[in-house]
């Protein structure tokens, strides 16, 4: 199937380059201005005209300081606005100590998308297969949001509304996004099902992130992408497993119970059924690999 792309519709074009003349300039324009980070998402969105022209484009790349990927004892891991995907990847620490993150980025796009994309930009557009949400939910993170009235912090279990909807107001920008250490102990993964491996978008996607002390499960997250308007947790299941002794037959039962938390549509990628199956099996193979660290079944 091709894809017929116009010109770009006119709007100004805004460079500022200071964290304060931003949020300004979104005070001002916030309600007809669109905030461009890497670009990948809007640009092919305008062109495409599936979004309303706005009339002022912020462009954030002159801003020195949003492309921070810094770690510390006290907050943890913090991701800066132009961050992108490709440093997420790349990042030694990310890898070594936020493996979820590590996976998430490398499952992304191609090469290309990645090195221009940013991980809060993928966050922001809020599609239900964003590949970074399941992850960032599973690692307990929330997200720094600043305006000129000043900054406040939101959990990334209440920032999604709805497809492409979040809890930024029109004169916010999110500057950063934070992930908290894992607990000594704890293991993680992301899994993504997709025609291809990183090139497509998720069919269905499942992270989750766990505590195992003496064969019992102190603390569980797990998250799942894909599958409903927004990024959701499954709480019945976490629940299910927290305090208990880990078994197969225990896992096969939270994996069950994941489904139920979980409201796919039928669409050209895959029948609602299919993905219903699929949140039980890998969700099931996340499970095994953190818990009973297991490789791969």
């Amino acid at each position: 199937m091709s894809t017929f792309y116009r010109r770009l519709p006119k709007f100004e074009y805004l460079q500022p380059r200071s964290l304060a003349r931003a949020l300004s300039l979104l005070a001002e324009y916030g309600g007809s201005a669109r905030v461009m980070a890497g670009g990948t998402d809007l640009i092919p969105q305008l062109k495409k005209r599936e979004i309303r022209a706005p009339g002022y484009v912020i462009d954030l790349k002159r801003i020195k300081g949003l492309d921070n990927l810094t770690c510390t004892a006290e907050e943890g891991l913090e991701i800066g606005a132009l961050t992108t995907i490709a440093a997420i990847e790349n990042s030694s620490r990310v890898r070594a100590d936020f493996y979820p993150l590590y996976q998430a980025a490398a499952s992304m796009a191609s090469p290309q998308v990645r090195n221009r994309g940013t991980f809060a930009g993928n966050i922001c557009s809020a599609v239900p297969s964003a590949d970074t949400a399941p992850a960032l939910l599973a690692l307990d993170g929330w997200v720094r949001l600043a305006s000129t009235r000043g900054e406040r912090r939101v959990a990334l279990d209440l920032f999604f509304e709805g497809p492409r909807k979040t809890v930024v107001a029109e004169d916010e920008l999110l500057v950063g996004i934070v992930v908290p250490e894992m607990a000594r102990g704890s293991r993680g993964t992301y899994l993504k099902l997709s025609p291809r491996h990183s090139m497509d978008l998720a069919t269905v996607g499942v992270a989750a992130a766990a505590t195992c002390e003496n064969g019992v499960c102190r603390d569980i997250r797990i998250a799942l992408g894909a599958v409903a308007p927004t990024p959701v947790r499954a709480p019945i299941a976490e629940a299910m497993l927290r305090g208990r002794k880990v078994t197969p037959e225990l896992i096969d039962e939270a994996a069950n119970n994941a489904v139920s938390q979980c409201d796919p549509i039928d669409d050209h990628r895959a029948s609602r059924e299919y993905r219903c199956d699929m949140v039980y099996a890998m969700t099931r193979r996340a499970l095994r690999q953190i818990l009973l660290q297991e490789g791969t079944e």
